[in-house]
């Protein structure tokens, strides 16, 4: 007589043999998914420590494939991701629109914030893009972009979490110091709104002039420039890096640098390990052999979106991805001690933002006491009662 036991466990055999036939037999979705980037011009080498990136956020993107496709094996789905890198004299409109009519729906957009609203403007809704590279205000609060998603934090969000942090320290007098280039500016504006919204003031502000190399002169210009009075922080707006890294330790007084150089505000860094980033970091490094950047870490992020939401539903259209993605229902694991989702008004990822100094990471805002009714996630950039998309 067979023992009940036995037989349960020839039960089980046999239940996990059909439940495997049919696994197989099974029809698995094909998820298609496009990353379209241009080539990047190599700037001029301000400092050799610094290597030159190519296709910065792509890396990212294949890690995410490799996780998806992994989990793929369990829910009978397949990603593919196809790369559409245009050279750096090539029409990327047109490349746009070759993929529009090959029926990509989802695609990772790695580009500048004008060339990102002029493939929205031919989209007319076909797909959903998933922007890893811009930071600029203007398409998160006033021509908001209703087909994108934006992965990586604004220009007001890294300012709002630099804020919280010099609120807490009580460094509230800043001398605020801009480069030439439109970006700069863009950024000086982000500055100007954080000191306003958190309580800060700026007690002088002044443009950095001098053409020539910072590096050989910065050592006695710095010091005069920097005779504007008594502040707490020097905060740089330069954000191609032409002249930030030469003002600390070089300022009349001794002051900390923050901005765009010193103690910064970013969506990913090397220094970062808390909350299971050690592993990720690990992963990345021995598939790329360098360290985790932002427009990695947003790529990934972007391409795990499409597989959580693909899971969840089964639903690969622009449409469904979308609505799941700003629903509440949408959570995703970061790396960064907090569920990650998108704001319904302007698409921007709500997420924690790091505060680096070049080999620590310093904190990670929103930090304790700033409160929200909804989400404290949303005390960092543009809230919803003051966006006004057009």
């Amino acid at each position: 007589m067979v023992s009940s036991a036995r037989f349960f466990s020839c039960f089980l055999l046999l239940f996990s043999l059909c439940g495997a036939e049919n696994v197989i037999s099974a029809p698995v979705q094909e998820i298609k998914v496009a990353y379209l980037a241009q080539e990047k011009k190599q700037p001029a080498a301000l400092s050799n420590l610094e290597a030159f990136v190519k296709h910065k956020g792509w890396l990212g993107a294949k890690l995410a494939l490799n996780d998806n496709n992994t989990t793929g094996q369990f829910t009978g789905q397949h990603y593919h991701l196809e790369q559409r890198i245009v050279a750096l004299d090539a029409d990327v409109k047109a490349v746009f629109i070759d993929l529009i009519k090959e029926n990509y729906q989802l695609i990772i957009v790695n580009l500048s914030a004008q060339q990102l609203a002029e493939i929205s403007g031919l989209n007319n809704q076909q797909a959903l893009l998933f922007d890893v590279s811009t930071r600029a205000d203007s398409l998160r609060s006033q021509n908001c972009l209703n087909d994108v998603l934006h992965l990586l934090p604004s220009r007001a969000m890294r300012a709002d979490a630099l804020a919280q942090y010099m609120r807490k320290k009580r460094w509230n007098e800043w001398f605020l110091v801009l480069g030439n280039t439109k970006e700069d500016g863009l950024y000086a504006e982000a500055i100007r709104r954080s000191a306003k919204k958190f309580g800060m003031k700026i007690v002088a502000e002044k443009k950095w002039l001098h053409s020539f190399d910072a590096r050989r002169t910065a050592q006695s210009n710095v010091p005069v420039f920097s005779q504007v009075g008594d502040y707490d922080v020097l905060v740089v707006a330069d954000e191609q890096g032409l002249f930030g890294e030469y003002l600390s330790y070089r300022t009349w007084l001794p002051r900390p640098v923050i901005g765009t150089q010193g103690l910064h505000a970013t969506a990913w860094h090397k220094t970062h390990e808390q909350w299971g980033a050690v592993q990720i970091q690990n992963r990345f490094k021995a598939l790329a052999g360098r360290p985790m950047l932002e427009e990695d870490y947003a790529a990934y992020l972007a391409l795990r979106s499409i597989g959580e939401a693909a899971t969840r539903t089964k639903e690969i259209t622009a449409v469904s991805v979308k609505a799941f993605l700003l629903s509440e229902q949408f959570k995703l694991q970061g790396y960064k001690g907090k569920p990650l989702s998108f704001r319904s008004w302007n698409g921007q990822l709500r997420q924690p933002v790091l505060l680096a100094a070049p080999t620590s990471l310093v904190a990670t805002p929103p930090l304790d006491g700033y409160l929200h009714p909804k989400n404290e996630l949303d005390t960092l950039g543009y809230d919803q009662p003051e966006v006004h998309c057009q």
